[in-house]
């Protein structure tokens, strides 16, 4: 999967736990979260949607590497690798 196709599913899974976001508001070089209202959990929920969808392994202790879009879809596209 390209790092385009990566980023279409980040922002499926997204919208779906906000889905009053609209794809175009996202900007890849900001922090997601304050792009985005998400609570710890809704976080959590969409995480492990990633892991289930992409069949990624994304351990706990990688969250923090999770800021900006960008960083998500690069970090998924290394973990395809």
């Amino acid at each position: 999967m390209d790092a385009l196709e990566l980023r279409k599913t980040v922002v499926e899974e997204l919208m779906r736990i906000a889905p009053e976001l609209e794809e175009g508001e996202l900007a890849g070089s900001r922090p997601l979260r304050e792009q985005v209202d998400l609570d710890s959990m809704d976080w959590l929920n969409f995480l492990v949607a990633l892991h289930e969808r992409l069949k990624v392994e994304i351990p706990e202790a990688d969250y923090a590497k999770l800021v900006r879009l960008d960083d998500i879809v690069a970090y998924l596209k290394s973990k395809q690798a």
